[in-house]
C-alpha cells in the first residue's frame, strides 16, 4: 500500500537525516554501544544540521517546523541505520522536555534555554520517575521547599535517559509540603541545572538501546532559582498530562519505523540465505510469516500516519494517543520476534541488527506509560470516566 503521508520537503529533510546518520553516527555507534554513552559531539552535530528542536520558533533559534512528519522522517532514518538509541535520546530532549517549555515557559525562559537546546549545546532529560513512582506520578516524593527567593530540591529519580550526559533535567517535585500520595495540585515542574547537590548515580545496565545513557539522579538540597519554575506552582501533573499525547505519539512513530525496518531486513535475509538447497524465502512457512508481518506493518503505518495528521491538526487527545501507542508498541514486539525467528541462529547474534532491534523494542510498551496503563486510559474513555 502506498503511503501518502510525506511531501517533497519531508523527503529533502530525509536526505539530511540519512547523511547525518552516515557521517556523524555510524562510525562511532558500536563504541557508544559498548560504553553505554553517546559522544556529546553528536548533539552539536545534530544541532548544526537542524535536527533538534524542529518546533522551536525562529526567534528562539529554531526552524519553526511543528509539522510532526519531520520528526517521523528522522525516526525512520534512525531505524534504517539501526541507530535506535540516538533516536530515543533525541526523543527525550525534543518530545518530552521541549513541549513543556514551549507551552508553559515564559519568554525569558525560552530565550534562556531554547537556543542552546536547538544547537545541541544544552542536552536535557526528563526526571519524573522514581523508585517508588513510575506510571503513578502522584507517588512522587521528591520535594521542593521554598528558601527565600529560591527552591531547595531533594529526592531521587531513576531510569533517567541522558541523565549522565545531559546538562539539565525537567524535574517533577512536590511543592505542597505534604507526604504520601499527592493530589492533583501537589506537584510542580522545574528546570534544574547540574550543580552542587545534583548527582548522577550509577549507569544502569539496560538490555537494549545501550548507546544512550540511563541513570539514577540524586538531588540533595539543590538550589533552584524561582525563575526556573515552569508555569504555575501546583500545575506539574496537569502540564505532564497535557503533553502526554506528543510523547506517546513519538513512541508509536518509533514503533512503526522499527517494524518496517524489521520486515525489510527479514525479507532481504531470507532471499539471501539458503537452506536444504533453497532460499529460505522459498519455503511456504517463510512466505506465510512475511505475509502476516507485512499486513501488520502496513496497518501500523496507516494507524500511526493518521495519528500524526491528527496531532498536526491539534486533534490527538490523550485517549487517542494511548490507543495508537498501545497498538504500535505491542505490534512491533511481535513483528521483531517473528523476523528474528526467520534469521535462525544468526538472529540471536547481537552483531545482526534484528537482534538489537528485538532488545530495543521491548522498552516501547513500557516507556511513556505501560501497555496496561494505556489499556486503562482507553477503557476509562470508553466508559466515560
Amino acid at each position: 500500500m502506498k503511503r501518502n503521508l510525506y511531501e517533497e520537503d519531508h523527503e529533502l529533510f530525509r536526505e539530511v537525516a540519512s547523511e547525518f546518520n552516515v557521517r556523524e553516527v555510524a562510525p562511532d555507534y558500536e563504541q557508544w554501544d559498548r560504553e553505554h554513552m553517546m559522544d556529546r559531539k553528536v548533539w552539536t552535530a545534530a544541532g548544526e544540521q537542524g535536527l533538534l528542536g524542529l518546533a522551536v520558533p525562529e526567534e528562539f533559534g529554531g526552524a519553526e517546523m511543528p509539522d510532526y512528519r519531520f520528526r517521523a522522517v528522522l525516526d525512520e532514518e534512525f531505524a534504517k541505520a539501526n541507530h535506535l538509541a540516538v533516536g530515543l535520546a533525541f526523543h527525550l530532549h525534543d518530545d518530552m522536555v521541549l513541549p513543556h517549555i514551549l507551552a508553559y515557559g515564559t519568554d525569558e525562559q525560552k530565550q534562556r534555554w531554547l537556543p542552546d537546546m536547538v544547537s545541541g549545546e544544552r542536552v536535557t532529560s526528563i526526571a519524573m520517575t522514581e523508585p517508588g513512582a513510575g506510571s503513578d506520578l502522584r507517588g512522587v516524593r521528591t520535594k521542593a521547599v521554598q528558601d527565600g527567593g529560591d527552591w531547595l530540591i531533594s529526592g531521587q529519580k531513576t531510569f533517567i535517559g541522558n541523565g549522565i550526559s545531559g546538562d539539565a533535567a525537567l524535574v517533577l517535585a512536590r511543592t505542597d509540603g505534604s507526604s504520601g500520595r499527592g493530589s492533583s495540585d501537589s506537584f510542580s515542574l522545574f528546570m534544574v541545572d547540574k550543580g552542587e547537590g545534583y548527582t548522577p548515580g550509577r549507569q544502569l545496565d539496560k538490555m537494549g538501546l545501550r548507546a544512550s545513557d540511563t541513570t539514577e539522579l540524586f538531588f540533595d538540597k539543590v538550589r533552584v532559582p524561582a525563575e526556573n519554575l515552569i508555569g504555575g506552582q501546583g500545575q506539574g501533573l496537569r502540564y505532564a498530562a497535557e503533553q502526554l499525547p506528543q510523547g506517546r505519539l513519538a513512541i508509536a512513530v518509533a514503533s512503526s519505523a522499527v517494524a518496517r525496518q524489521a520486515y525489510d531486513t527479514a525479507v532481504a535475509y531470507t532471499k539471501e540465505r539458503n537452506a536444504f538447497g533453497e532460499r529460505v524465502i522459498d519455503f511456504q512457512n517463510t512466505r506465510f510469516v512475511l505475509a502476516d508481518v507485512l499486513a501488520e506493518v502496513e496497518a501500523t503505518e496507516s494507524y500511526v500516519d493518521n495519528a500524526i495528521r491528527a496531532f498536526n491538526e491539534g486533534q490527538l487527545d490523550t485517549a487517542s494517543a494511548a490507543r495508537v501507542k498501545l497498538f504500535a508498541s505491542e505490534r512491533v514486539k511481535s513483528i521483531t520476534d517473528r523476523c528474528l525467528q526467520l534469521h535462525g541462529g544468526y538472529g540471536y547474534m547481537l552483531e545482526y541488527p534484528i537482534a538489537q532491534a528485538f532488545l530495543a523494542v521491548r522498552l516501547l510498551s513500557i516507556f511513556g506509560g505501560t501497555s496496561e496503563i494505556m489499556r486503562d486510559v482507553v477503557g476509562r474513555s470508553i466508559a466515560g470516566k
